[in-house]
């Protein structure tokens, strides 16, 4: 004889359902942000190191400065020979 009362077959209801789908969401958008955070801090990080004296973004940057509508005419045919090869 057995002492052990049968449990009945529970099956989630939707409002659980729903709560578990939304828990679900919430860590994968957790998960998601700070995947974000730490791209653009690896970004900032690359952008602040390119920007000290003597590197690329300097370069431009101070070339810029100096002649804006000549590195606008550079800029525009960069991106002419880019639209054309797609």
């Amino acid at each position: 004889m057995s002492t052990d009362i049968p449990q009945p077959n529970h099956q989630p209801g939707m409002a659980e359902r729903a709560i578990d789908a939304a828990t679900d969401v919430s860590h994968t958008i957790g998960e998601v942000a700070g995947g974000l955070r730490a791209a653009v801090d690896r970004l900032t990080y690359a952008i602040d190191e390119a920007r000290k004296p003597g590197r690329p973004l300097s370069t431009v940057a101070a070339i810029t400065r100096e002649a804006p509508l000549a590195s606008l005419f550079v800029a525009f045919l960069f991106g002419v020979a880019i639209a054309r090869r797609r």
